[in-house]
């Protein structure tokens, strides 16, 4: 499918045909990268997604356990300078 590059105000862009974006679901908000002389359009990702699904791995394998054991470790200043 071919289409024009146009001018929007100093950038330049293209028009996305309905039915491309039917059959990729691109959202409204995309990242752009440049891979030689092509552009590749991606979903944005957001710094968080997924976290879910691998808490919830963790879980589910028994890593989801404190660092420093069983036990809360607490240092001079959690006793006598941390306030509630």
């Amino acid at each position: 499918m071919k289409a024009n590059i146009i001018r929007i105000g100093n950038s330049r862009g293209i028009r996305i045909p309905k039915i491309l974006l039917q059959e990729t679901h691109l959202p409204d908000e995309v990242e752009l990268e440049a891979r030689g002389a092509q552009i590749v359009i991606r979903p944005a990702q957001r710094p968080r997604d997924g976290w879910d699904a691998h808490f919830s791995a963790m879980a589910e394998a028994g890593d989801d356990g404190m660092l420093v054991g069983d036990r809360m470790v607490f240092s001079s200043w959690d006793n006598e300078e941390w306030e509630w």
